[in-house]
């Protein structure tokens, strides 16, 4: 398989990821204080969120490439 079937697999799978969830969260952590032994950090949730022309556009993109690689062959 080379590589423009790959990048082609994660796009369709990206986009249709990004149409099923809509976005994604992750906890960001800062040390903001050290005194001696103590550590102060904070936590942050961060959520991004996902356009669905982008989920949408990696979905086209992607068939387009599997689609033309495959008709190349």
């Amino acid at each position: 398989m080379n590589a423009i079937k790959m990048a082609a697999m994660v796009l369709v799978v990206g986009g249709f990821l990004g149409l099923l969830y809509g976005s994604f969260s992750y906890t960001r952590e800062t040390q903001e204080a050290k005194f001696g032994p103590i550590e102060l950090s904070i936590a942050d949730k961060q959520t991004v969120k996902v356009p669905i022309w982008l989920s949408v556009g990696a979905l086209l993109a992607g068939g387009g490439l599997l689609i033309f690689t495959t008709k190349k062959n």
